[in-house]
């Protein structure tokens, strides 16, 4: 079924005011971000009013009703500014949202959008200190409430989630737990649970400190005899929880393949400048054959990553089954950005390798894409086992 999503003529008019915003506000704040390492809350405050943690969110809800084209227009525009920008409401139109959508009961949706489209922090509990894309190794577990605690159909849960994104300033975690001792095929062992952070029994672990991306939070959830109405059980239904967890994660890539896009046109833009500005031998750099090998090398590669993340996008609006499409497009972009910001450290030369250049810190930021929401290996792994299996049934 298409997603027809905003207006074009409305997003197109949203879509100028934010890149506005983008340059006028969010990246004169960047130092301040960086060296306090979180963002000031009027500016959070600000996104809030903008209706940024609603995007992807049903109008009916409060919500902006962006379709995918729109919702990942808006990710690469965001991301030309700090990573940390997009990182605050990363879950709420990415995992949060889009779990709910595939997954939630009209009583859950009801209840929990239009406070994430309000602005109440999300965020999405599967990596533990032991799993990661590994179900089988789910630690987590939820246990029917033996006590009647939390009422009729209750539910205790215990364990310990990791790097979880913005887990310090949440209001809500969508909490991935074992349901069944034993693993069982299609990972029906695993349920997911819409988890209040103020419930006793939930804490969080002082934020980790991280090779980039100043401002943006993780950090470790801990859930010791939480308590958990029935209603907490996502879909009402035990089995489902990693099922709408993968559904979701489709989203998740195609945001951080937009955020690479982003990131590496701004590194660009900045080694562009640089190299026009910087004069050896008596010329600008920019004179030079193999600088501008390295700036025409990243403009093309840029390209390519844009005109995948169209593609992915129509097609996920489309109702087309997307999870190869995007798991490529994450895989391209977020090594695609690695490149560029490599390249740019280069053209920056001695002065790329200082903090008081912008090179350094894009560096730095760009290296987690390779990493978070599937890494390249894992997302190879999974590209090349739908291409065999599509050849087998093809064979059968």
């Amino acid at each position: 079924m298409a997603d027809s999503g905003m207006e074009p003529e409305i997003f197109d008019q949203f879509a100028d005011q934010l890149a506005r915003y983008v340059r006028e506000r969010l990246i004169p704040a960047e130092k301040d971000v960086i060296e306090n390492d979180r963002i000031p809350d009027n500016i959070v405050q600000e996104m809030r009013e903008m209706g940024l943690f609603g995007l992807s969110i049903p109008q009916e809800y409060g919500g902006a009703g962006l379709n995918m084209q729109q919702y990942a227009r808006v990710i690469n525009i965001l991301a030309y500014a700090a990573p940390a920008y997009r990182s605050i409401i990363s879950i709420n139109i990415g995992m949060f949202s889009s779990a709910l959508k595939n997954g939630g009961t009209e009583a859950q949706k009801a209840e929990w959008w239009p406070r994430v489209a309000a602005g109440d922090i999300a965020c999405f509990g599967l990596t533990e200190p032991g799993s990661g894309s590994d179900s089988a190794g789910l630690q987590t577990t939820a246990k029917p409430d033996p006590d009647g605690k939390s009422g009729a159909g209750g539910w205790v849960l215990n364990g310990t989630k990791r790097y979880i994104t913005n887990a310090p300033s949440a209001k809500v975690a969508l909490i991935m737990a074992r349901t069944a001792k034993e693993n069982l095929p299609k990972n029906a062992h695993v349920s997911a649970f819409i988890v209040p952070m103020d419930l006793p029994g939930v804490s969080t672990g002082s934020p980790d400190k991280k090779m980039g991306q100043a401002g943006a939070h993780i950090s470790d959830i801990m859930l010791d005899d939480v308590h958990v109405p029935g209603d907490a059980l996502l879909g009402g239904e035990t089995g489902k929880g990693f099922r709408f967890a993968m559904m979701s994660l489709d989203n998740g890539r195609i945001s951080v393949g937009a955020m690479a896009a982003g990131l590496a046109r701004r590194a660009l833009d900045s080694a562009v400048r640089y190299a026009n500005e910087r004069k050896a031998f008596g010329e600008p750099i920019a004179n030079f054959q193999l600088i501008q090998q390295m700036l025409a090398e990243s403009e093309m590669e840029i390209y390519a990553a844009e005109c995948m993340m169209e593609d992915v996008t129509a097609r996920a609006d489309r109702g087309e089954n997307v999870l190869r499409k995007a798991a490529a497009f994450k895989v391209f972009a977020s090594e695609m950005c690695g490149r560029v910001v490599d390249r740019v450290v280069q053209v920056y030369g001695g002065a790329g390798y200082l903090a008081e250049y912008d090179a350094e810190r894009f560096y730095r930021d760009a290296r987690i894409f390779r990493i978070y929401e599937g890494t390249t290996q894992i997302l190879l792994l999974q590209i090349a086992k739908h291409m065999l299996r599509e050849w087998q049934e093809g064979q059968g």
